[in-house]
């Protein structure tokens, strides 16, 4: 049976892995990092890149998932440093 902590830490170590940031973390770090991601996958960034319609938006939609998945890791990994005050070892 596992315990609460390892059902915790399976999720916060595949936020850490897409936010690609190691241990120790802070929160200046986490926010640091959270903005460029936000940056580097604001979908209307692929506006410019491809005359074609279609893969467009494919790359929209890839660009789409990518921020709501920055944004849910980010959500996680905020929390767990507000209830634990350090990163998970």
């Amino acid at each position: 049976m596992s315990s609460p902590t390892a059902n915790t830490e399976e999720p916060v170590a595949q936020a850490l892995e897409l936010f690609n940031l190691t241990l120790p973390l802070n929160s200046t770090t986490l926010h640091q990092r959270y903005q460029e991601l936000l940056v580097t996958w604001h979908p209307h960034r692929y506006a410019n890149l491809t005359n074609n319609p279609t893969k467009y938006m494919q790359m929209y939609k890839k660009a789409e998932a990518m921020t709501k998945d920055v944004q849910a890791a980010y959500k996680l990994l905020k929390e767990y440093l507000e209830h634990h005050g350090h990163a998970p070892s």
